[in-house]
C-alpha cells in the first residue's frame, strides 16, 4: 500500500487580455527583421506548429499560460500578462 504524502490542488484560471494576438505578431515580425527568425523557427522553439502559432495570433485559440512563456522566450520578450488576484 502506498502512502501519500501531500495531496495537489489544482487552479484553472482564465483571464482575457485584449489584443495578445497583435502583439505576439508585432514581435514576431521585430525578431524577424532583427534576427532573421522565421515563424516556423519561433513555433518549434515553442513546441507548436507554425499553423497554431497563427491562430494564436489570430486570436481564434486559447493560449495556455505555459505555452505563452515559451512564445515569450523564443520572442525573447515579456507581453506582461499576469494571474496575480
Amino acid at each position: 500500500m502506498q502512502v501519500i504524502e501531500t495531496v495537489k490542488v489544482i487552479r484553472t484560471l482564465e483571464i482575457e487580455v485584449p489584443s495578445l494576438g497583435q502583439k505576439i505578431k508585432e514581435a514576431r515580425n521585430k525578431i524577424k527583421n532583427e534576427k532573421g527568425k522565421t515563424i516556423t523557427d519561433l513555433a518549434s522553439a515553442s513546441g507548436m506548429s507554425a499553423q497554431n502559432w497563427y491562430r494564436i495570433e489570430n486570436e481564434r485559440q486559447t493560449l495556455p499560460e505555459e505555452t505563452l512563456r515559451l512564445m515569450e522566450a523564443a520572442l525573447e520578450c515579456s507581453f506582461g500578462v499576469s494571474f496575480d488576484d
